[in-house]
């Protein structure tokens, strides 16, 4: 039983391991959050009358 606990905690610790080290898809390779390859439409701010 010990030793599956054991293999269990390596491949949770090498899994980790890999996933801080992979970098992310932005350009300026800073880590962060992944951003789409294509570039977004910008949000565009709306007016809303307010009826009383």
């Amino acid at each position: 039983m010990a030793d599956l606990l054991l293999l269990g905690a390596l491949i949770a610790v090498v899994g980790l391991l890999f996933w801080l080290t992979t970098g992310s898809d932005d350009d300026d390779n800073g880590g962060g959050l992944m951003q789409p390859l294509t570039p977004q439409p910008a949000l565009v701010p709306v007016r809303v009358q307010q009826r009383r």
